[in-house]
């Protein structure tokens, strides 16, 4: 599940008690060195403490051997279309503090089509500057072999997405696309992102978003670093409520 994360009062620190209106929900995988999931060719997350104050060193610090899809991340355009914009200039107003809608897809089982008409009750709420979210509870399965084997978009239910307006997409998958013993299909990938859509990979907990979500005020942030010329960066995600 999504792990909450309570905000504090300004003045006295102290972590305030209604999750409604003051906690945020992390929708972050946690990164632990050399066990987080990738697609096949993808870099392998370790990291490696090169100083530490227990050996008498002056701080403690590490490096890093991450790729641009490790983990909870974000693909932007130039994953998949070489004129496509990069991470470093994506239109951070689409990802920062943005409305944001829960499909509940949880029935879904492995390897079944999320198609549009899973999506039609959601379609009034589908406009421009909306993030999808697409629950299927999949982030349960993180860390083991069937993690690859969740449900996917159909690409007739991404163009429908996009046609009404949606440029980002959230999946608690590797991929929004199905991967077979062949590898990602890329479909959806390639319908999406060439027409200027951002995906949101690797998410967590979204079943919680489904939980306390009140219509019109789930907002999420979904913000990637600034890696110039780069396809993809991971992210911290995390949402929260809006107004009293």
């Amino acid at each position: 599940m999504g792990e909450i994360i309570p905000a504090t009062q300004p003045d006295s620190g102290k972590p305030n008690d209604n999750p409604s209106k003051h906690f945020i929900i992390d929708l972050t995988h946690p990164l632990v060195s050399l066990e987080v999931p990738a697609c096949d060719g993808h870099a392998t997350y370790a990291a490696h403490c090169i100083s530490h104050i227990s050996r008498g060193d002056a701080a403690t610090f590490h490096s890093l051997t991450i790729g641009t899809h490790t983990g909870t991340h974000i693909d932007a355009p130039y994953h998949f279309d070489k004129d496509g914009v990069t991470v470093d200039k994506l239109d951070l107003s689409l990802l920062t503090a943005a409305p944001a809608i829960v499909a509940d897809l949880t029935l879904k089982k492995a390897h079944e089509p999320i198609t549009w008409k899973d999506m039609e009750k959601y379609e009034s709420t589908l406009r421009e500057g909306v993030v999808l979210l697409l629950c299927t509870g999949w982030s349960r399965k993180w860390g083991d072999s069937s993690y690859r084997e969740h449900p996917f978009l159909e690409v007739e239910a991404a163009k429908k997405i996009m046609e009404k307006g949606v440029k980002v997409i959230g999946v608690e998958t590797l991929s929004p696309d199905e991967i077979t013993e062949e590898g990602d299909t890329g479909l959806v990938h390639k319908v999406f992102l060439r027409d200027g859509g951002i995906i949101v990979e690797n998410l967590r907990g979204l079943e919680r978003l489904l939980e306390v979500d009140v219509p019109g005020r789930l907002r999420v942030s979904l913000l990637p670093l600034r890696l110039v010329d780069c396809d993809g960066s991971p992210i911290r995600a995390v949402a929260w409520q809006e107004g009293p």
